[in-house]
């Protein structure tokens, strides 16, 4: 019968592959459907288009004719311990293959980390060598083979998986380390980089061998990280207690690993096709462990910090991203203190100091000169601000410093004032030595001013809210004049100091300000009439001729009484 050949580099081979009597009795079995489909490196493969009776079968071309890539292919199927090795990340490949080959694995590496072992000095099988089949389509495909991938996901223990490698000359691996293209790292480069290139830099090959060898960790060490490098050579000299939940730990790192990157593609490629819609129909959150916690809110309760590595929070500055220069670890309600301190001070231009207790700014002033700024704040409520979080948007100096370092409480003119947190965006050299002397647990924090425009999320229980963040300013609004008589200029000024306080105290929230000053406040009573009486009792006297900003409209007239007068 007529056999269609393609693809192949010698007719002579294929003649000579026709008049062997096992092709005879093979093409017997073969349906006229069908066909020799390709021919390359002394190998024939069939394959049928319609016909069941027809499977892959590698047969040599030339009887007797064994190439260098045949013979290693044969080696890999002896037995012998492999290593498979492909890095973007190349840091600690020395230690870790040398580590290997002290062991006594074959290192079987790809392109770029071949390279490196090399010239290293490190003997390393290319993989190409496996797979008789070059690297091609600009490096997209390299190990998406079944010599590689058979390697990893047969399992040791089905003697039907091992039977197949052995038919196929397949060999096992026995230890996987990948890890991926720096996709993350590209599309948030101050680079611009392209679409063409961030879809160029989407790993394939890497997260499959990975996903394969998760999978299959039960026979398959995978390592994506080089931390757990000495780590996987103590296991391997058999330094280790709980074979099976340390193979657990490394497929979960590897699958989470995998699907940290896939989130990352994902936000990518949803702000390059969503036309500015900012509420995807589904999206993941990468997290990553910053530091466990003493404990959470209340000392039963367990806690954690996470980094959000979401690409849209790249240099988005914020609490998160703090540099401790001091003080105890953080605490659960150190960060939540410290967030509500640090994004309300950052919202004015002037200087000026927040101080919160409890989320809550209990003093706020801005001024020219910040240690009148600072002195201001903490007249406000000088009781809340002791232990509490003090924040500035500006350099704390030497004078700074010492200011906070001596400063009196106006309630006795004695005690030092006593804070948990000072957070600020830069420190000078002598201003942070003198602040650290303060007290060997005042944590002290530099951050970078949180960004605009990004999506907040709040938990419920079985599911989250999601909104954009609230970076409306007064410059940002026309305000509208109700009274009869027009604010002047000074008071226009301390209704917009008071409207943004007001924006960080928790409803029902209540500020009353004047100079750019905050005298008093009322916040989190589910009576607005509680929240007003207790901001009028904070600033006393000097509330006359103030202005007052409220988080919602006064429903009740006794309200607008206690307001403007009538029942003061």
């Amino acid at each position: 019968m007529p056999i269609s050949l393609l693809n192949s580099p010698s007719r002579a081979a294929a003649l000579a592959y026709a008049s062997t009597a096992a092709s005879s009795s093979l093409r017997s079995q073969l349906s006229p459907r069908c066909f020799i489909h390709q021919h390359f490196q002394n190998r024939v493969f069939f394959t049928c288009k319609i016909s069941s009776r027809c499977s892959l079968v590698p047969v040599r071309a030339m009887a007797g004719t064994e190439t260098d890539s045949q013979a290693s292919v044969s080696s890999v199927s002896t037995g012998t311990k492999q290593a498979l090795i492909s890095l973007s990340d190349k840091r600690d490949l020395a230690l870790l293959a040398n580590g290997l080959q002290e062991l006594g694995y074959t290192i079987v590496s790809t392109g770029g980390t071949a390279s490196a072992l090399e010239k290293a000095g490190i003997p390393v099988t290319k993989v190409e060598q496996i797979t008789n089949f070059p690297e091609m389509l600009d490096g997209r495909v390299k190990t998406l083979h079944p010599s590689i991938h058979g390697g990893i996901l047969a399992r040791r223990d089905h003697n039907h998986h091992m039977e197949a490698l052995n038919a196929h000359g397949i060999g096992t691996f026995d230890v996987v380390v990948v890890n991926l293209y720096p996709f993350y790292d590209k599309v948030t480069s101050s680079n611009n980089i392209s679409f063409e290139d961030g879809i160029e830099n989407i790993d394939i090959g890497g997260p499959t061998m990975i996903r394969a060898a998760a999978k299959n960790h039960r026979d398959v060490l995978v390592v994506v990280d080089h931390n757990d490098y000495p780590g996987l050579l103590e296991f391997l000299k058999g330094n280790q207690s709980d074979e099976g939940q340390f193979r657990k730990m490394l497929a979960w790192k590897a699958f989470q690993h995998v699907a940290s990157y896939d989130a990352a593609v994902s936000e990518w490629l949803w702000k390059q096709s969503s036309g500015g819609d900012i509420f995807p129909p589904s999206f993941t959150v990468p997290l990553s462990l910053k530091s466990t916690l003493r404990y959470g809110e209340n000392p039963h309760q367990k806690a954690a910090f996470y980094d959000d590595k979401s690409l849209s929070l790249v240099k988005a500055g914020g609490i998160a991203t703090a540099i401790q220069h001091h003080g105890k670890e953080m605490s659960y309600n150190n960060y939540l203190d410290a967030d509500a301190a640090w994004n309300c001070v950052s919202e004015f231009d002037a200087p000026t100091c927040v101080i919160v207790k409890h989320t809550n700014p209990c003093g706020v002033a801005s001024r020219a000169n910040i240690l009148e700024a600072y002195r201001l704040a903490v007249k406000a409520d000088p009781v809340s601000a002791f232990g509490g979080i003090v924040a500035f948007n500006t350099t704390i100096d030497e004078d700074l410093a010492r200011e906070i370092r001596e400063f009196r409480s106006p309630t006795d003119g004695e005690t030092r004032m006593f804070y948990e947190i000072v957070v600020a965006p830069s420190y000078t050299p002598k201003g942070l030595e003198i602040l650290k002397g303060k007290s060997k647990t005042l944590r002290i924090l530099e951050a970078k001013k949180t960004g605009r425009g990004l999506l907040s999320l709040r938990q419920v229980g079985g599911g989250w809210l999601a909104q954009e963040s609230d970076d409306v300013t007064p410059q940002d609004i026309s305000f509208k004049v109700m009274s009869q008589r027009a604010p002047q200029e000074e008071e226009l000024s301390d209704a917009k100091f008071a409207w943004l306080c007001v924006k960080h105290v928790k409803s029902n929230a209540i500020v009353i300000a004047k100079n750019n000053c905050m005298l008093g406040m009322g916040s989190g009573q589910p009576n607005r009439l509680e929240s007003l009486r207790i901001a009028f009792r904070k600033a006393g006297e000097e509330a006359k001729g103030a202005a007052l900003a409220s988080d919602a409209f006064f429903p009740f007239e006794s309200q607008n009484h206690l307001i403007f007068g009538e029942q003061r």
